[in-house]
């Protein structure tokens, strides 16, 4: 029997979150003890009744309730921490599923070995340590709390609680914990602006970008995943962003290259980027990038493209460079922009660039200068890109040869180019006064 009940109570109080439905099939109701005092219930959090539960993939996953187990059987507390708490709530797939503990990192260690686990000291000095189980690593981080900071480099204590640990996280969404039954803990008012789709720098944003000054990408990266449509980006994160916005130029170039794919490839990057140019983030990125060629690409795309037809639309003073591109990532981008130069047609596109290149560049040529797409201009590289040229060298020997032979193909090959791929090989040959041959 269905229990309507349940199903209903989920469904309002992923409402009240401004969650939908999708969201409320990952809270189960809990009508126990009220809300534990580690959760902070301001007075925007929406109205919950009794715990929040959780229900995701990571609860039933023997891997990581291995892990979870291994540490709360030495009398220490372990979390899932991050992403995973944030992405089950929304209802969300979970990438990775990362471990907070107020166990020293020696003892994480000896705790895993004890339970048959092995554990790879992968970043002591950060309280680190990766626990593999089931033949998967789940990072386990001490909490930490900072002595002294440098930058990216601090002093860190691991005599911390969990509190302590949640200060030093970047945003208030990432700051949400949950024990191994599903409850969540909440130490810096996540919840609320998880549930309003709101990007919030934990405690003064500022110190948070000083601490790591990539902390600005991540923040328009969020904004573009996570952040709500109808509502813009947090005023207090963008006005800290804008006085330490020459802070983004300290950043290794593979660091912001790694950043901006990720945001690109988000389902609706362009009112992040927008805000990264109204901060005076955009130019120090990508000097001469336009966000409005971003955005009249994404109104033209008939479905989501990747990442790299992005940046090819958002153009920018040697992308190849200051975002760290592969060579193979430099190549294509360095195709689109000779596409646009060359001005070539949707069809003749498709048959120099193939099926899905053409269509980029196609596409990437309108939202650079602005011109509505021809007509018809996917069956056409649809067209092109299933085109054989029908003449070889052979067939023009001897009747040229050196230079001339390969100026002969180009001429052959632009008549039929721009006869629509119809000419046969025979009506080349004449159309060259080459006679005899077919």
């Amino acid at each position: 029997m269905t229990d309507t009940r349940g199903a209903s109570e989920r469904s309002l109080k992923a409402r009240a979150a401004g969650l939908g439905e999708a969201a409320a099939s990952q809270l189960r109701p809990d009508t126990g003890e009220t809300a534990s005092e580690n959760q902070n219930q301001t007075a925007n959090a929406p109205p919950v009744p009794g715990r929040l539960v959780i229900t995701a993939s990571w609860l039933n996953d023997p891997a990581a309730q291995a892990v979870l187990k291994a540490l709360t059987s030495g009398g220490f507390r372990a979390y899932v921490v991050g992403g995973a708490v944030r992405n089950a709530l929304l209802g969300e797939p979970v990438d990775e599923i990362d471990i907070a503990t107020d166990a020293p990192p020696e003892r994480v260690i000896a705790l895993a070995e004890q339970a048959g686990l092995k554990a790879v000291p992968t970043g002591l000095a950060h309280g680190t340590v990766t626990i593999v189980s089931s033949g998967r690593g789940f990072e386990v981080t001490t909490f930490r709390r900072d002595v002294e900071s440098f930058g990216r480099r601090a002093r860190v204590s691991f005599d911390a609680a969990l509190e302590d640990d949640a200060t030093r996280r970047d945003f208030t969404m990432n700051a949400l914990y949950a024990d191994a039954t599903g409850q969540v803990f909440d130490p810096v008012g996540g919840l609320p602006d998880l549930f309003a789709r709101r990007v919030r720098f934990v405690g003064d944003p500022d110190r948070r970008i000083k601490e790591d000054y990539l902390r600005i990408l991540r923040f328009f990266r969020f904004f573009a995943r996570y952040g709500a449509p109808e509502a813009p980006p947090d005023s207090k994160a963008m006005a800290a962003i804008a006085r330490n916005a020459e802070g983004i130029e300290r950043v290794s170039a593979e660091r912001i290259g790694h950043e901006i794919r990720r945001l690109l490839a988000a389902p609706h990057p362009e009112r992040a980027i927008a805000a990264m140019a109204d901060a005076g983030v955009l130019e120090r990125v990508l000097p001469g990038a336009d966000p409005s060629a971003l955005a009249f690409l994404l109104a033209l795309e008939p479905e989501p493209g990747g990442w790299l037809r992005r940046l090819a639309a958002l153009g920018g003073d040697d992308p190849a460079t200051r975002l760290r591109l592969s060579r193979a990532e430099a190549r294509r981008l360095a195709e689109l922009a000779q596409a646009q130069q060359d001005n070539l047609s949707p069809a003749e596109a498709g048959y120099r660039l193939g099926l899905e290149r053409g269509t980029d560049a196609v596409l990437v040529a309108a939202a650079r200068s602005g011109k509505p797409l021809p007509e018809g201009w996917q069956e056409a590289v649809s067209r092109g890109a299933q085109a054989s040229f029908p003449l070889k060298a052979a067939d023009l020997l001897p009747f040229f040869e050196g230079p001339a032979l390969g100026r002969a193909l180009a001429t052959a090959e632009r008549y039929w180019i721009a006869r629509d791929f119809v000419p046969s090989k025979a009506e080349l040959l004449r159309h060259l006064g080459v006679f005899g041959k077919s």
